[in-house]
């Protein structure tokens, strides 16, 4: 499985075989093999991923200046924060599926 970095500059090719430029906002997820990317906050298999030809040129990857570093830090805080949001709804969700009136007759 290839395994990409945060910040790599790839292209990332979808359903439709369009071929997008974009950048990894996490690292390849060794459990599920996902790549998370800049792209519509995707998270992608590796496939569906190729490291742009650009990234091997020094200067080139998108965080080379301080502007391009914090939008980075930016968009990698708001990702951060949906994904906590979402694992605070999934688990609110399995708290409310709790059946309170058959607990309370056992007692």
């Amino acid at each position: 499985m290839k395994k990409y970095k945060e910040n790599d500059l790839v292209i990332y090719t979808d359903g439709e075989g369009k071929r997008i430029d974009t950048f990894v906002i996490f690292d390849t997820d060794p459990k599920t093999g996902l790549t998370h990317i800049n792209h519509f906050n995707l998270k992608v298999a590796a496939s569906a991923l190729e490291l742009h030809p650009r990234a091997a040129i020094p200067g080139v990857i998108p965080i080379a200046d301080p502007l391009s570093f914090q939008l980075f830090c930016r968009l990698k805080e708001k990702y951060s924060q949906l994904e906590e949001e979402k694992a605070l709804n999934r688990s609110l969700i399995l708290y409310h599926d709790i059946n309170l009136p058959a607990l309370a007759k056992a007692s």
